[in-house]
């Protein structure tokens, strides 16, 4: 771990050209380019809004903002994570050619995805306003959640792209597995009726829908459970310590299988 942090000063710029290069390819040949980030989560809002809202019967004025709240944190991860998971086999051929600290590939993968996100969070602000929510003092939430969802996509990332070396199929499972996550973190519904029942595992257990409901609480002004800030906390620490150990002992394997 210690190598890595050393390598990760020595290999910064090379790192932030990585990230660059990210941005730049996600929206070549885009005509709308990096703002799209903003019209996107506010378009997926309006429906989830209308067919849920509907679906539900819910009339809280502040349902367009708690939708919008999860939906950024969950697309951030699952963009960074998939980014991440296929980041040293698109990267093959600079792999065989030049030597480069291989974790840069997927770290730069998921903190590129994060710039979009944080740009992405600006619709917060429209969405605020059109729902009449202020801040409040606890908006100081929203910065361990932030911290949070980078640490946990960052673990899943590094855990994911050396799983995805030998085995291809893992990006398709991910697909799936992450529509299941979706559905397990209360982005579009209310997670009272499952917290207080028998089920209440689904959500206390998932660290993405305990990091969704400590941003939520900043944005729209209630305290978060302190087990949502000590669960995803170890969670993401354990999966950053176990995806790194588990990335250095196979990384000298990724050129028999690329």
């Amino acid at each position: 771990m210690i190598a890595y942090i050393k390598g990760f000063f020595r290999y910064r710029f090379l790192l932030e050209e990585l990230v660059k290069k990210g941005i730049k390819l996600k929206y070549r040949r885009s005509y709308l380019g990096i703002v799209w980030s903003l019209i996107e989560p506010i378009l997926t809002t309006v429906v989830l809004v209308i067919v849920f809202g509907t679906l539900f019967n819910n009339n809280n004025p502040t349902f367009p903002l708690y939708i919008i709240c999860g939906r950024l944190i969950y697309s951030f991860f699952s963009a960074g994570t998939k980014a991440a998971s296929i980041a040293i086999r698109k990267n093959a051929g600079m792999i065989k050619k030049v030597y480069v600290p291989k974790y840069l590939y997927p770290l730069s993968d998921v903190l590129f995805n994060y710039i979009i996100f944080l740009i992405s969070l600006l619709v917060l602000i429209l969405v605020a306003l059109y729902t009449r929510t202020a801040p409040t003092v606890l908006i100081w939430q929203c910065i361990p959640a932030l911290i949070l969802v980078l640490l946990l996509t960052i673990g899943v990332g590094m855990f994911l792209v050396t799983l995805n070396v030998f085995f291809r199929d893992m990006e398709y499972l991910w697909n799936v597995l992450l529509m299941l996550i979706m559905y397990m973190s209360a982005i579009f519904y209310y997670p009272e009726k499952i917290l207080s029942s028998g089920f209440a595992w689904v959500l206390r257990y998932n660290p993405l829908y305990c990091i969704i409901d400590i941003f939520r609480g900043g944005i729209i002004g209630y305290m978060s459970d302190p087990w949502n800030y000590g669960y995803s906390f170890v969670f993401s620490v354990v999966a950053i310590v176990l995806g790194t150990i588990v990335f250095k002992k196979k990384q000298d394997d990724f050129i028999l299988h690329l």
